[in-house]
């Protein structure tokens, strides 16, 4: 796979780095990532940081960050848990019944939360609670009228170690079960990219996106109209490369991207 330019990128003022695979995998930080991060800090580069993950909140997230030498601060942080809470907030729901594990919790502690009969079921990372009765509950509920947001589109993962189902995995399951049509947030979305650049103040072509996977991260981009930059780390170093989404430039890991925006 051949990038779709040659030429250094011009005219950068920001960047949205993905976390699981550029920044750091199966909880160990890449070697040069965290400098990286302080050059395009130094360099005025306004930083986001867009994950998939449901299982975090922006806090947890930034805090295991900071652990690995990374200087982040939460609100540059975007999870699909925390984005997934500002789209149900645009939707006033009267209830919902959110399927997730972990601090990713915390995000949505402002709803009024009903098992018995949300007006929306809301997929993120259950664990091992995607148990028979659990989907058959939620299956019926679709089938009484209630909604469907899923919080990722994602089928697998391997973040954590061993490979495992994801977040889109269960909810297209539910989807198809119920007919119901599920809301998508997480990347590959356009709506977690327009609120990620929205935070930002900055223009589609003066950001870029860095990510290991094509499917969601340059997916997102291409989708969405930013450049992007694709790194050899992470999912893409286990030979995950589905999809036909086209980086703009591709990098053996993040350490480069300084020297790519001429930073170094």
């Amino acid at each position: 796979m051949e990038p779709t330019k040659d030429r250094a990128p011009r005219d950068v003022r920001g960047v949205i780095l993905d976390i699981d695979g550029v920044l750091q995998f199966q909880g160990k930080a890449y070697p040069g990532a965290a400098d990286a991060v302080r050059a395009l800090r130094d360099a005025g580069l306004t930083l986001r940081f867009l994950s998939n993950s449901t299982l975090h909140s922006r806090r947890s997230r930034a805090e295991r960050l900071r652990q690995m030498g990374f200087a982040i601060s939460p609100d540059e942080v975007i999870t699909a848990s925390s984005a997934t809470a500002a789209y149900l907030r645009t939707l006033r729901p009267r209830s919902v019944w959110v399927m997730l594990d972990g601090a990713g919790r915390e995000e949505f502690q402002d709803f009024v939360h009903d098992e018995e009969n949300p007006e929306y079921i809301v997929v993120g990372d259950h664990r091992s609670r995607f148990n028979f009765d659990t989907l058959n509950k939620a299956l019926r509920l679709l089938l009484r009228g209630a909604q469907l947001v899923a919080m990722s589109p994602e089928l697998v993962d391997a973040s954590l170690g061993d490979v495992e189902l994801n977040v889109g995995a269960w909810a297209m399951m539910l989807e198809r079960a119920s007919g119901v049509q599920a809301v998508y947030v997480g990347k590959p979305s356009p709506y977690v990219f327009a609120m990620t650049l929205a935070t930002m103040g900055l223009r589609k072509d003066e950001v870029i996106v860095v990510g290991d996977r094509l499917s969601s991260d340059i997916r997102g981009a291409n989708d969405f109209g930013m450049r992007s930059v694709l790194v050899k780390t992470g999912e893409y170093a286990l030979g995950r490369t589905e999809g036909d989404a086209r980086p703009d430039w591709i990098l053996d890991s993040v350490a480069d991207l300084p020297a790519l925006l001429g930073l170094r």
